[in-house]
C-alpha cells in the first residue's frame, strides 16, 4: 500500500467516523488526505469501495484479536477474555470502531465469521461449566460487551470498574 492510499484511508477513516458515510463527499476526503480525488476513484473506484477497504483492514485486525480469545483452552479464561475484550479497546482504534458501530445502524453491517466463532465459542464455554442456559448466558455476554464497547466509544470514559462486576458476576 502507497503512502498515498494510507492517507486516503486514515482520512476516510476519520470522517467517515465524525460525519458518517453518507455526509462525507469524495472531495473532503481528497482535501483532508492531500491528494486529487481522482486519485481516490482510481485506488478504490467509489466511496463504497474505499469504505469496503477501511471494513476489510479493520476486520482483519478485529479478526486477529478474536483468534487469541479462540486460542484459550480453559472454558473459564476463554470466558473471562471475551468479557474483557472491548475494555482493551485501543484508542487510536476508536474511529475505526465507532465508523462499525454507525454502519451497524445505517447500513446493518454489523459482524463477520470471527465474532460468530466467539459466541459458538462462548456457548460451549458455558456448557462445559455446566450452565443451565448457554446460549442465553452467551447472549448476555455479547449485549453487555456490545453496551460496554458503545459506552466507552461513545464516554471515553474509565469502565474498568463495571469489568470487575462482569467477571465477579460470573465468579471470574
Amino acid at each position: 500500500m502507497t503512502d498515498k492510499q494510507v492517507k486516503i484511508l486514515k482520512s476516510a477513516l476519520k470522517l467517515f467516523a465524525q460525519q458518517g458515510f453518507d455526509s462525507t463527499s469524495t472531495s473532503r476526503l481528497a482535501l483532508e488526505a492531500g491528494v486529487s480525488e481522482g486519485l481516490i476513484f482510481r485506488h478504490y473506484k467509489n466511496k463504497q469501495g474505499l469504505l469496503e477497504a477501511i471494513i476489510a483492514e479493520g476486520m482483519n485486525a478485529a479478526t486477529k484479536l478474536i483468534d487469541g480469545v479462540l486460542a484459550v483452552d480453559d472454558p473459564k479464561e476463554f470466558i473471562k477474555t471475551a468479557i474483557s475484550l472491548p475494555f482493551h479497546i485501543d484508542e487510536s482504534e476508536h474511529d475505526f470502531w465507532r465508523l462499525m458501530y454507525t454502519l451497524k445502524w445505517q447500513q446493518g453491517i454489523y459482524q463477520n465469521d470471527a465474532f460468530e466463532k466467539l459466541k459458538e465459542r462462548l456457548v460451549k464455554a458455558f456448557k462445559d461449566l455446566g450452565y443451565d442456559n448457554p446460549q442465553e448466558e452467551a447472549d448476555l455476554i455479547e449485549v453487555l460487551t456490545d453496551g460496554v464497547a458503545t459506552g466507552i466509544l461513545l464516554k471515553d470514559g474509565d469502565f474498568s470498574s463495571m469489568l470487575t462486576v462482569i467477571l465477579k458476576k460470573y465468579n471470574i
